[in-house]
């Protein structure tokens, strides 16, 4: 990598990246403002829940695009051979600036999404089996509870594990895969609690109150 800072710029395009809300800008296609509808989530849960399927496939899709594209480019056409530890930390970087955009975005006052598709597309972009892993994790639990919430939480979980089997020794990569699973984590501690109440709603009923700030 070039000794120079300019490469050091790229988290702060990738956090602006992040930030785009696609779950608020469908909410308005539809005359609605997302943040005062179900649980006041802008991510691809609430949004199918408010406004069907449809919308929210295509919320989930495009925060996993704004994940993985970036990322991709960059490691691809920026750093195609390099695996030096700059290098590695840099993409690391753009990874937690890209999910931080996402969850924590100024456009809505810093209050986003929490993280789930977006962190995904970041593993599809530089660590495909763990995101293989979490996504089988979180598509059986889904299936067999019908609790997106479940499914997103054991997939946070294992990150590390899957982590550490598939790319060992790789310890930078291990602490993307540690505070991302801890940040999704913290993001559902609301989800967390109404499980632990019996509270939390199937993934085709309603969605709960707006969560508290």
């Amino acid at each position: 990598m070039n000794p120079n800072a300019l490469p050091w710029l790229w988290p702060v395009l990738f956090y602006l990246a992040g930030s785009f809300p696609p779950g608020y800008l469908a909410g308005k296609a539809r005359g609605i403002d997302i943040r005062q509808h179900g649980s006041g989530n802008i991510g691809a849960t609430n949004v199918y829940r408010v406004m069907g399927r449809p919308w929210g496939i295509t919320v989930f899709i495009i925060d996993f695009l704004k994940g993985f594209l970036p990322l991709f480019l960059l490691k691809r056409y920026c750093y195609p051979s390099d695996d030096s530890w700059e290098v590695s930390l840099l993409l690391v970087l753009c990874a937690f600036a890209v999910i931080l955009g996402h969850n924590y975005t100024p456009w809505l006052g810093f209050k986003g999404g929490k993280g789930i598709a977006t962190s995904a597309g970041v593993l599809g972009a530089l660590l495909p089996w763990v995101l293989a892993v979490s996504l089988s994790l979180w598509i059986i639990a889904v299936l067999l509870t019908r609790t997106v919430a479940i499914g997103s939480l054991l997939a946070a979980a294992v990150l590390p594990l899957a982590c550490a089997w598939f790319y060992p020794g790789q310890w930078i990569y291990f602490g993307l895969c540690t505070v991302a699973g801890g940040l999704a984590v913290w993001r559902h501690r609301s989800n967390i609690y109404r499980l632990l109440a019996h509270q939390e709603p199937p993934l085709n009923s309603p969605s709960p109150k707006k969560e508290a700030p």
